[in-house]
């Protein structure tokens, strides 16, 4: 399946891209024509015919990854930056030209912003580095198909990055033309007016705020606070003081109906509207699946679940009014009330609910004229398709964004054929339906899921919502590596592609989920892991074949790359200042000419963690098998099996090549890794939980050691053994 792919891919580049098969570009402008290429070994010059502060900004930005790439930036040919009005209308605000000139390449923009892209384009243009780097001259005319372009990361749900990370998501996903973050806050944005709520250590300070949107607006990214303002806020109500305000006692709501509740939501969003000066908020309002069955249940028996939530969405944004934001609200509730079905989970007791298909139609112009509903969902092909989270909004003439998902969430690695279909899918039904944004999300609902695994999605989600039309997913595949690794082997991609084989066993074949971090946990013993094992032993064989591909594609391409003579800092303990280092040129451990390379070392630990899962239910059988034997050559009458005894118990427990030890020992070794590439990317909150889940796999396995080798002390002592249930196997 693997190799139809690649083959997929390579059918699919030769008839539109014959011209330019070696362009590898992310997003894929709207029009590219490729002519001839130039060597920079003698250097490139950069010029720039503007004063605008912005756009010197941009010109900075391309110096320093011009020499973060060993390319010196003087020489024979020039890259011209400037200022035109002579573009079309729909080009003026983010749109641009690069134009092929003698000994020369005009970048051309109406906006600042304009021009930032195009020398975001001009970046990956250039292929290899030092003296091997050339220049792929092209002409291109260029402009996005939708106007808001973003990406949202957790800060709530265990893994909370540190501001540094923060910013690296940010100049990253803005070389990739994204132009909006959002980070989604539960209780981990500080407030001075209710101090209780943030965690210590793990939340956004005022000070990190104004830091944060004063780092974006370099790269023409705004910052967008999504803070739950009606359900998800259990922790937040975990809180004595806020209890009179719950639907339910220690819930996930705020009860409509209790005054303090508006007050609350009052206090945090004008704190918030201080900090984060875009012109949206983010008020949330999903999976209020408390609402009704607690304090506002008399309500919704008496006027119906819909309008109790419709009437205090109402009165949230009506007293937000004076903020002069428009209000994002996450459209799942509003849309599945005018379907007439209950909501994700279980929005209020059944039946209390009247859907009215009039409800959404039927508020008032101010609210629809204030609001924006974005509507999510995260797995492909939904039943009945994308437009129905989106049409009751748009035939009631309230604008939407649709907000897509990277899938890895509860994943040992994201599952990237979901997480591509689904942007590939939404974003496109998007733009038929005029959504004016897309939200690519990442969640972390387990509280395991990396973040530098989290890249492949996020690219193709800023490809998605820049291309016009369907983006394609096999010229994504093809250029991944070579865009965002610099890996002109291209086998990076080819790594990729083997661990989503392994999302595919998993699911489609095993049975056993799409690389949950249940499956990994699973323990082949117990009562709940008993069933996974036998799910799951067919499938084992080509489970780690294609995980262990995998490693080896990335030790190739690793080794493949050549060294690097670096004429600027790969950031290593960076401060930043005035200039970006080329976030398509990180990071400082590696002195090769592959970048990113945390992405790369997520990469190989998700492999790691597939072939672990096969390895784990392979060797569990092995040791029941081998059990069983020494208990059959036990009691055999016949010498020579009779002697094979102490070689089964050796083979389980010995302290050097015995199975249990391989358990103990892999398990040990990834959660080494594991803590490593969490820590590059997230405070410790919250990292500590998670380690105690390795800590207790590996004593599980150090504990059942000791009883197989007290079974072979005994053994050798009176040559009787411990029955197989003595010893906690189960039977096969």
């Amino acid at each position: 399946m693997r190799l139809s792919r690649l083959a997929t891919c390579a059918l699919f580049l030769l008839p539109s891209l014959a011209f330019s098969q070696t362009l590898h570009l992310i997003p894929m402008p709207r029009e590219v024509h490729a002519s001839t290429d130039v060597p920079l070994a003698q250097g490139i010059r950069i010029t720039t015919s503007t004063q605008d502060p912005e756009d010197r900004f941009t010109a900075e930005d391309l110096t320093t990854s011009l020499a973060a790439r060993a390319i010196p930036t003087s020489g024979p040919f020039t890259i011209n930056l400037t200022r035109t009005q002579s573009l079309p209308e729909e080009m003026k605000l983010e749109g641009y030209t690069i134009t092929p000139g003698q000994n020369s390449i005009t970048l051309a923009a109406a906006s600042s912003a304009g021009l930032f892209y195009a020398a975001q384009t001009l970046k990956q243009l250039i292929e290899h580095d030092g003296s091997a780097a050339v220049l792929h001259l092209a002409t291109i005319k260029d402009w996005p198909a939708m106007r808001y372009r973003g990406y949202q990361d957790d800060l709530s749900r265990g893994p909370i990055s540190t501001l540094e990370y923060e910013k690296k998501m940010i100049r990253t996903m803005a070389s990739y033309k994204v132009n909006l973050f959002s980070p989604y806050f539960e209780e981990t944005q500080q407030y001075a007016s209710n101090p209780t709520m943030a965690i210590p250590g793990a939340s956004m300070s005022a000070a990190d705020a104004r830091e944060l949107v004063a780092y974006a607006t370099k790269f023409h990214v705004m910052v967008v606070p999504d803070q739950e303002a009606f359900g998800h806020l259990h922790h937040n109500l975990l809180y004595e003081q806020y209890q009179p305000l719950a639907e339910t006692p220690h819930g996930t709501a705020l009860a409509p109906g209790q005054p303090g509740s508006l007050a609350l939501i009052h206090q945090m969003f004008g704190e918030l509207a201080a900090l984060y000066p875009s012109p949206f908020l983010h008020i949330g309002a999903d999976e209020t699946v408390d609402l009704g069955v607690g304090q506002t249940k008399s309500a919704v028996d008496t006027q119906g679940l819909g309008p109790v939530y419709l009437n205090f969405l109402q009165k949230i944004v009506t007293d937000l009014q004076p903020l002069n934001r428009r209000i994002l609200f996450w459209g799942d509730i509003a849309q599945t009330i005018v379907q007439g079905k209950t909501a994700y989970g279980s929005v209020g007791a059944p039946g209390n609910d009247h859907p009215d298909p009039d409800l959404i139609k039927n508020l008032p112009a101010s609210f629809k004229k204030g609001t924006i509903a974005v509507a999510w969902w995260y797995n492909p092909n939904p039943r009945g398709g994308f437009s129905k989270f989106l049409t009751p909004f748009t035939d009631a003439g309230i604008e939407t964004w649709v907000a897509t998902g990277v899938n890895s969430w509860s994943r040992i690695f994201p599952n990237n054929n979901d997480a591509l279909a689904n942007i590939q899918q939404f974003t496109l039904e998007g733009q038929r339906q005029h959504s004016t944004g897309q939200l690519n999300t990442i969640w972390y609902d387990d509280g395991e899921a990396l973040a530098n695994g989290n890249w492949y999605g996020l690219l193709f989600g800023a490809e998605a919502a820049w291309h016009q039309g369907e983006a394609s997913i096999p010229a994504f595949e093809q250029s991944y590596a070579q865009v965002f690794h610099g890996d002109a082997t291209g086998k990076l991609n080819e790594a990729q592609l083997e661990l989503m084989e392994c999302h595919r066993i998993l699911r489609d074949q095993a049975h056993v989920g799409d690389g949950s971090t249940g499956i990994f946990w699973s323990d082949p013993w117990s009562k709940d892991g008993q069933p996974n094992a036998a799910k799951i032993r067919p499938y084992v064989h080509d489970l780690r074949m294609h995980a262990e591909h995998a490693l080896t594609l990335i030790a190739q391409a690793r080794a493949a790359a050549p060294p690097l003579t670096v004429g600027a800092p790969r950031l290593a303990s960076e401060t930043w200042d005035h200039a970006a280092y080329d976030p398509l040129n990180a990071y400082p451990s590696n002195p090769t000419a592959l970048r990113n390379t945390d992405a790369i070392d997520a990469l190989e630990l998700g492999a790691r963690r597939f072939d672990f899962i096969g390895l784990k239910f392979q060797l569990s059988d092995e040791i029941i098998q081998g059990y069983n034997r020494a208990l059959i050559a036990r009691a055999s009458s016949d010498p020579k099996l009779h002697a094979t005894t102490g070689r089964e118990i050796g083979d389980i427990a010995s302290g050097v090549n015995g199975r249990i030890r391989d358990l103990r020992d892999n398990f040990s070794l990834i959660r080494d890794l594991y803590e490593q590439t969490w820590l590059r990317s997230n405070r410790p909150y919250s990292l500590r939980p998670v380690l105690e889940k390795y800590d207790a796999s590996i004593q599980l396995w150090i504990a059942r050691g000791e009883k197989f080798r007290s079974a072979q002390r005994q053994y050798g002592e009176s040559k009787t053994l411990p029955t197989a249930f003595d010893l906690g196997l189960p039977p096969q």
